[in-house]
């Protein structure tokens, strides 16, 4: 019976986008470790038992979130589905602070990048890669999995990311000009691949050789890190593309809505929420908020 509402819960929520693969494995491990006692629903002793095998409290919180949400589910038909407490505290972690770049930083390390490694591709594929982070604020994942059909006279193509969503991200006459010079050497390099960015293997880029690269210019440029300072990692220039988006917000409610409802778009967020986190974490950003607040409290405009 557990096996059976286990896949159904699944199907459910496959329908409507989510992947849950992991989840779905997390499930199906439950359902073993209850049929092995003999239940054929869910009991919440035995769901923090499992939950508890897990090595860290974060991995327990997070696999007793797992049954929680599905016995929510299984008890609107059923409930004889016993609901657990999440007795090892939420499953999510706070966000780290996000590493910010400035301006000066992104053109160092794209000239860092262009300088570092053999005389090679590789040179040109990574300059290419961190500038085109830098002025679209894509994903690293969807960047390397960009291929030739997805350069259109509008923009890229971003096919089916992160919560299986599509769109569109334009991009500047400069931006264009630099893909463009970068694909005269590399079509004829690995021309029986069509991935827009190629390794020294004639193969699309991995996140670790990506990793990898970033971490030796971050080096090379001599950037400040130590205990309790952002890390700065590849997707710090997704982070900072949307600060800066942030920063040029006009003012006026009605435009402020449009522009983070905008952002939250192109950058292919699943929920507007994901774009206003950026305000909380990043100072600048929350002092100007902040002096808005006091200006209108003291009888200025917003």
């Amino acid at each position: 019976m557990l096996a059976q509402a286990v896949e159904s819960y699944l199907a459910v929520r496959r329908a409507c986008g989510f992947e849950l693969k992991s989840q779905g494995n997390l499930l199906r491990s439950f359902v073993i470790f209850s049929d092995a006692r003999g239940q054929r629903h869910v009991c919440p002793e035995t769901a923090i038992e499992w939950a508890g095998l897990a090595r860290s409290v974060h991995q327990r919180a997070r696999r007793l979130g797992q049954v929680i949400r599905f016995t929510q589910y299984v008890r609107a038909e059923d409930p004889s589905h016993q609901l657990p407490q999440a007795v090892f505290g939420s499953e999510r972690r706070p966000r780290p602070i996000p590493y910010i770049f400035s301006q000066d930083d992104i053109q160092r390390l794209i000239q860092a990048a262009s300088q570092t490694g053999y005389r090679s591709l590789r040179r040109q594929t990574y300059s290419t890669l961190f500038a085109l982070l830098a002025c679209t604020g894509l994903r690293v994942s969807e960047a390397i999995r960009l291929r030739f059909e997805d350069i259109t006279p509008d923009g890229l193509v971003i096919r089916c990311s992160k919560f299986r969503k599509s769109r569109l991200v334009l991009l500047h006459e400069t931006a264009k000009a630099g893909i463009e010079r970068y694909l005269e050497r590399r079509r004829p390099y690995a021309p029986f691949d069509d991935h827009i960015l190629v390794s020294l293997r004639r193969k699309p880029l991995l996140l670790g050789d990506v990793e990898t690269a970033f971490q030796t210019a971050v080096d090379k440029i001599g950037l400040p890190r130590g205990p309790g300072l952002p890390r700065p990692t590849p997707h710090s220039l997704r982070h900072t593309f949307a600060v800066r988006a942030l920063e040029a917000c006009p003012d006026g409610r009605d435009r402020i809505t449009k522009h983070m409802v905008a952002l939250s778009t192109y950058l292919g967020h699943g929920k507007v929420s994901d774009t206003y986190w950026y305000l909380e974490t990043t100072p600048d950003l929350m002092k100007k908020i902040a002096d808005r607040c006091e200006n209108f409290f003291t009888g200025g405009r917003p």
